[in-house]
């Protein structure tokens, strides 16, 4: 249900894309991201890191769509929104004693440093290659090409790499879930 939660915005600009163009589709998503980010906030009574950053992104890159009727804007989202998560990941690891993976997932999963600093290391590549590969396909194919790549291919390709990375892990972590201390 968390992923259907997390991909709604994305999904209605599809559709709406599909029915409606480019223009409609991206007010609808940011429309949409809004809603999600305060039904986010109404429950936790507090914003996601990720909702909020994209949310952020979606309404200047969408609005700028908007105001200068150039889909080039809401094409760069995607990007945008990788290249900052990537250099979120990498600031982190730099200037902390621990990589935000551990950060976030450290209280439920024990792992060697090394293990950390290569799962870290994994998703600052991956998004770093996903938004130059947005970057591509925005420049390099029509607007219902990058669409589809935007929902079928990086959702596709994100799996795809989650699973990579969560095999990794199972391999050398240990679990702490419901474990009192």
């Amino acid at each position: 249900m968390k992923l259907l939660f997390d991909f709604f915005p994305i999904l209605l600009f599809f559709v709406f894309f599909k029915f409606y163009g480019i223009y409609t589709a991206t007010l609808i998503m940011m429309a949409a991201s809004l809603i999600q980010v305060a039904v986010y906030w109404l429950k936790n009574r507090r914003i996601d890191p990720m909702q909020g950053i994209t949310l952020l992104f979606v309404l200047f890159l969408g609005g700028a769509t908007l105001l200068f009727h150039n889909p080039m804007f809401i094409k760069w989202k995607p990007t945008v929104v990788y290249w900052v998560f990537a250099a979120a990941l990498l600031s982190a690891s730099l200037w902390g004693k621990t990589t935000l993976l551990q950060k976030l997932m450290g209280k439920n999963v024990i792992l060697p440093v090394s293990i950390w600093s290569r799962l870290n290391l994994g998703w600052i590549v991956f998004f770093t290659l996903m938004g130059a590969v947005n970057i591509y396909v925005a420049y390099h194919f029509d607007t219902d090409t990058w669409v589809n790549f935007k929902l079928f291919g990086g959702f596709g390709l994100t799996l795809l790499f989650a699973f990579g990375q969560a095999a990794y892990l199972f391999r050398h972590a240990r679990f702490t879930f419901g474990e009192t201390q």
